[in-house]
């Protein structure tokens, strides 16, 4: 199993998305959730990810030059209080 690195932009929710959070993963370009949490669509936007990858590597297809597969796990997390 391989380890990526992958930066997310959470959008706050908006009359036009339906007052729903919605998070995207630019390095992977369609590879977006929606929710009504922040926590929600994090957790839908990590399952999708996995998802996106998954399929990208069954069909043979090259990962995007931005995904580098990485031995250690880092990280940025946000928190509001």
């Amino acid at each position: 199993m391989d380890i990526y690195q992958l930066d997310y932009v959470l959008h706050e929710p908006t009359e036009d998305q339906g007052w729903m959070y919605w998070a995207e993963i630019p390095a992977l370009p369609g590879c977006a959730a929606w929710g009504d949490t922040p926590e929600q669509t994090l957790s839908d936007l990590w399952g999708n990810a996995r998802i996106f990858i998954e399929m990208l590597k069954e069909d043979g297809k090259p990962l995007p030059p931005a995904l580098a597969a990485d031995k250690e796990v880092k990280g940025t997390m946000t928190v509001s209080a």
